[in-house]
């Protein structure tokens, strides 16, 4: 949590004054008391109305400055407290976007979306509660403590031994609470993770009829966590009455002594009322600051969560050649394959059956077709995204126009290829705006040009405002077809020089995917393209075709050769036209 801290630089003026402001109210509330002693002793004690007046006066105006400092002090701990946590956002934010796939793959998105957002708003309240009273409720307990010493020593020892049993009630109750809270956390993300799980398959849940079964499952997680909430929450909830119990014992105390005191004559009635008021104020403040610690320890809880995102290294260093374009170009073979073995978990497996791609080499030449085919799980999405370098080789080495792609900077290499994945993934936005992620400086007539070879010229015209239609969160006011050639046409706007199309027309018809891969082999300057699908139609006109097979490559030609002498292709091949 503490490494957190340095993003609260930019509120350091807030920061030091919002508990300034507090501690100027806090004096106001210890004059209180003790103009309520002397409006006591000498307005009433003498009857003179005019004093008491004169001290209600002064109570009102004490009054009426304590709400100003108080509201003041809000005020700068409010915009600390924000600020901090948008900068704390930034930063996490910006770190994920640096993580390569596979630390998202590990860490998992369901514990990413309740970082950014559940575990912030903890951290807010946390950072707000302590500008406002981690300094304002010790200093009124110190100082109601040093004024019943001003006011009779002996009458002060009970406010000491009060405070003695009141520190261990509420230091005990969260010693046991702080690590509960972080098993309430991680339990809160269990439920979180399979909420998002059954409302982004839901259909699927209805069309399998498993709403009973998943019911029950999200009842079993959710009671667990209710459990330990309720465990957590009986034990917390015990520290109001016990403080209480604790101050009034303390204040029956006082009274009793106090009353021996007064009829000794060595302590006035207001002075009573004044050492009953600062008892009382303990009370309150020790109840504030019990409640503002548990506070805290959960947000120090979920800071340490928050702090755990940031101090993941990424898995992948980016290269320091900035321009893919500027590099020589001295070869024909502006992909190369060579030895690739590819593992998610990083270290290669010694069977091979574990491992996503096993030893693949191959080359491809400047504007050519590649064809890439195979069975369900045969690393045909891992292999296009070891291109871009989604992920890292676990062996070997693959060159883009001659050069490892490790060599690269991310965003140099991802304009060079594009990628069109299996999942087409739109943003709320206009048609416009999202086709402009490939090209942020296209014109309309780029625009156009791009959706007219991705075949979804219809699907924009027929669109009210056409480029400025509003697509809805993930594209959910289109059709799967739809989202496709629009997703096709951000990627071809760029004008990339590799185009990766990962089983990205597979809502298409046959006449629609024929349309599209001709106006892709139409382009002026050739990308080099390659094609993952499933239907073989769709690329035995590749000028190469790769055959994968649980990892391995089992086939590498042209469609007619893979007929004779890949057992796999032909298998692929007669299951869809025999």
């Amino acid at each position: 949590m503490r490494k957190l801290l340095i993003y609260i630089r930019d509120y350091t003026r807030e920061s030091i004054l919002g508990p300034l402001f507090k501690l100027f109210e806090a004096c106001l509330d210890l004059i209180v008391p003790l103009v309520m002693a002397y409006i006591i002793d000498k307005g009433i004690g003498g009857n003179d109305k005019g004093l008491i007046i004169r001290l209600c006066l002064v109570l009102v105006g004490l009054g009426f400055v304590g709400l100003t400092f108080s509201i003041t002090a809000q005020f700068f701990a409010a915009k600390a407290s924000v600020g901090f946590i948008k900068q704390v956002k930034h930063a996490v934010f910006s770190h994920i976007q640096k993580l390569s796939f596979s630390d998202i793959d590990r860490l998992g998105t369901n514990t990413l979306i309740t970082r950014l957002t559940s575990d912030m708003n903890q951290i807010q309240t946390g950072v707000n509660l302590t500008l406002r009273l981690f300094l304002r409720s010790p200093f009124i307990v110190l100082g109601a403590v040093v004024m019943a010493f001003s006011i009779d020593t002996q009458i002060a020892v009970i406010f000491v031994i009060t405070i003695i049993v009141l520190s261990a009630v509420v230091f005990g109750v969260m010693h046991w609470c702080i690590p509960r809270y972080k098993e309430v956390q991680s339990a809160l993300d269990k439920v979180l993770g399979k909420t998002r799980e059954n409302l982004t398959g839901v259909r699927v849940i209805r069309a399998f009829c498993k709403e009973d079964e998943e019911i029950k499952n999200f009842e079993a997680s959710n009671t667990f966590l209710t459990g330990l909430s309720k465990k957590v929450g009986m034990v917390s909830s015990l520290m109001n009455p016990l403080t209480y119990v604790t101050i009034n014992i303390g204040i029956a105390a006082l009274i009793y002594k106090g009353a021996i005191r007064v009829e000794d004559g060595a302590l006035t009635q207001g002075q009573i009322v004044a050492l009953y008021n600062y008892m009382s104020q303990i009370l309150i403040e020790l109840v504030k600051f019990a409640n503002m610690f548990l506070n805290i320890t959960r947000s120090i809880a979920c800071g340490n969560r928050v702090q755990s995102i940031l101090e993941i290294e990424p898995g992948m260093k980016e290269g320091a050649d900035s321009l893919v374009k500027d590099i020589e170009e001295n070869t024909d073979n502006i992909v190369e394959f060579e030895n690739v073995s590819l593992n998610y978990n990083g270290m290669l497996s010694s069977v091979k059956e574990e491992n996503a791609l096993n030893n693949i080499s191959f080359t491809v030449k400047r504007g050519e077709t590649v064809g890439i085919i195979g069975g369900t799980g045969s690393g045909k999405t891992s292999l296009v995204s070891l291109i871009p370098r989604f992920y890292d080789v676990s062996e070997g080495e693959i060159r883009v126009k001659g050069k490892a792609v490790a060599d690269y900077s991310f965003k140099e290499l991802r304009k060079t290829v594009a990628v069109v994945l299996q999942k087409a993934s739109l943003f709320k936005g206009s048609i416009r705006d999202n086709i402009k992620w490939g090209n942020e400086t296209a014109t309309d007539n780029e625009i156009m040009e791009a959706v007219r070879i991705a075949q979804a010229e219809d699907v924009v015209n027929a669109k009210e405002g056409k480029l400025d239609f509003i697509i809805e969160q993930e594209g959910r006011n289109l059709s799967g077809g739809q989202k496709q050639r629009l997703s096709i046409a951000r990627a071809l706007v760029g004008k990339p020089e590799i185009l990766i199309l990962d089983d990205s027309s597979s809502a298409l018809d046959y006449a629609t995917d024929l349309a599209l891969r001709k106006g892709i082999n139409e382009f002026a300057y050739k990308p080099t393209v390659f094609i993952v699908f499933q239907r073989t139609s769709s690329i035995m006109q590749a000028d190469k075709i790769i055959v994968l097979d649980d990892g391995d490559m089992v086939g590498l030609g042209k469609h007619e050769e893979l007929l004779g002498n890949c057992e796999v292709y032909k298998e692929i091949y007669n299951s869809q036209y025999s």
